[in-house]
């Protein structure tokens, strides 16, 4: 499975591609990556929630709307996504933008880890 995943957070505002190992069309699989790297994030959660119903276990899926409700300042709910991300029984690699290859869950950690390091930065 192909996916193209922005992690803005995990960067810190710096776009990351993050294409699971898993196999498929990625065609099938859109996580918005082109909505969010363009700044459109309302594009993205419509993406992002049509891929979603198609299949709620899917981490990129789960990160990226982490990843969107953050920037959009919703914090609680970016924390109920990546925490689905982490509990997911869907499991694959996924590489960042410095070229390791890292698991799902691992990714899904440091997402929810920005969040705390933004709580702590708007004290």
């Amino acid at each position: 499975m192909i996916a193209t995943l922005t992690l803005a957070p995990l960067m810190l505002a710096q776009a990351a591609m993050l294409p699971p190992v898993a196999d498929a069309d990625p065609e099938v699989l859109n996580v918005a990556y082109e909505e969010i790297a363009n700044g459109n994030l309302e594009g993205a959660l419509a993406v992002l929630e049509a891929a979603h119903a198609a299949d709620p276990e899917d981490p990129a899926t789960l990160i990226n709307l982490g990843s969107v409700h953050q920037q959009l300042g919703n914090a609680e709910e970016a924390r109920l996504y990546y925490t689905a991300a982490l509990e997911s029984s869907t499991r694959y690699d996924m590489e960042l933008a410095d070229g390791r290859w890292v698991d799902s869950r691992r990714v899904a950690l440091m997402a929810l880890g920005t969040l705390e390091n933004y709580r702590l930065a708007a004290r």
